[in-house]
């Protein structure tokens, strides 16, 4: 098939630190590429990819000091596709509901993954604006606020098989991964480890918008003995740090889309301990991957069960529903599906269909507007 895959010009493909998006769209991307389709992906030019790369900017927008008005680079990028569209089969966007008006006017088929929340008051008349728009959610969870978008398929994130592996070490701490901002909890992880004696050690992004919240409750915190901040750490050095760890903590508490985290700590054989809040219940089996509990004291006690937990089992789960190479299957299936719905449409304005009864009609070689 030939497909366009159209990612956000924040972050490159893939994104040097943090970035799980464009991560995403990155191990889809190249999944794709190697099952043999004709991919062409719209990124920021300092991406690196093994498909066709067309790129609107020269740089990611998170390290491009001169841009001050993003919404305006990604109106100008989703034009670009616009004018080709007529290339691909099959067009799957990652920009929310960016490609909502503009791609619901024209023929080629298309998607839009949504990888954010979707609790806030001011998504409910945007999807109301929309109803018809095709959109995948990567959980269930997702969806809730959300019933009666036009949700085409659920599907779960996946990572390269071979990315991220258990290392032989001894597991001696716990980790903390991903962002320090207040829904996700690092303040009650480091409360956890301590009430249980054990180590923390954090991987994690600050943004501009929690170095507030982190100054003021999580800087004190971290004594760089029992509490250690590392700051970000790229794929590379995941499989030593989540392999060391007795347990990845997920102390969420907001409505967590997906948490590419805990299959990263699935990857490399490490159980996870989380609330259960947004999607942890789908990604996360008790008792089998991790523990998912209540509250902080739930989380001590669940602390002292991990030795139940094979390790290896748990490695043995991911590769079973987390691989980037199931991922990229089932979005093939949708890809196939929509295309084919769109089929006897376009066969009939192209003239390909059984004659009709009646006077000949005038042969269109254009695709009617959607």
């Amino acid at each position: 098939m030939r497909l366009a895959q159209i990612a956000p010009l924040t972050e490159a493909i893939p994104p040097k630190l943090y970035g799980g998006t464009e991560r995403v769209v990155h191990w889809l991307t190249e999944e794709l590429v190697a099952m043999g389709h004709d991919v062409t992906l719209y990124a920021s030019g300092d991406s690196h990819t093994s498909a066709k790369l067309e790129a609107p900017w020269p740089k990611a927008l998170r390290f491009d000091n001169s841009v001050r008005d993003p919404n305006a680079l990604h109106m100008m990028m989703l034009e670009r596709v616009r004018t080709h569209a007529d290339d691909f089969d099959f067009l799957h966007f990652h920009l929310d509901y960016y490609p909502f008006s503009l791609f619901s006017r024209q023929p080629t088929p298309f998607v839009t993954t949504l990888h954010g929340r979707l609790d806030l008051p001011e998504h409910q008349p945007v999807f109301a604006a929309f109803p018809s728009i095709p959109v995948i959610s990567i959980s269930d969870s997702q969806r809730r606020p959300l019933p009666h978008a036009s949700w085409v398929r659920t599907i779960h994130h996946g990572l390269p098989a071979t990315l991220l592996t258990p290392q032989p070490v001894k597991p001696q701490y716990f980790a903390f991964l991903g962002r320090v901002a207040p829904e996700k909890g690092l303040d009650r992880a480091i409360q956890i480890a301590r009430q249980c004696g054990v180590p923390l050690k954090i991987a994690a992004k600050i943004d501009k918008v929690d170095r507030e919240y982190h100054e003021a409750v999580i800087r004190p915190l971290i004594d760089g003995k029992d509490v250690e901040y590392i700051g970000e750490i790229d794929d590379a050095q995941k499989s030593a740090f989540l392999s060391g760890a007795l347990a990845l903590l997920v102390p969420i508490d907001w409505p967590e889309p997906f948490g590419l985290v805990m299959i990263e700590a699935m990857a490399c054989g490490t159980p996870v301990v989380a609330f259960p809040a947004g999607s942890v219940p789908e990604i996360v089996e008790h008792g089998r991957t991790g523990f998912i509990v209540e509250d902080e004291r739930s989380a001590v006690g669940a602390a002292y069960r991990l030795s139940e937990l094979s390790r290896t089992a748990i490695r043995k789960r991911f590769e079973q529903r987390f691989t980037a190479r199931r991922m990229a299957q089932d979005y093939l299936e949708v890809y196939r599906e929509m295309v084919q719905k769109d089929t006897p449409r376009l066969r009939l304005v192209a003239g390909d269909s059984p004659p009709l009864q009646g006077p000949a009609l005038p042969q269109v070689t254009e695709r009617l507007p959607r």
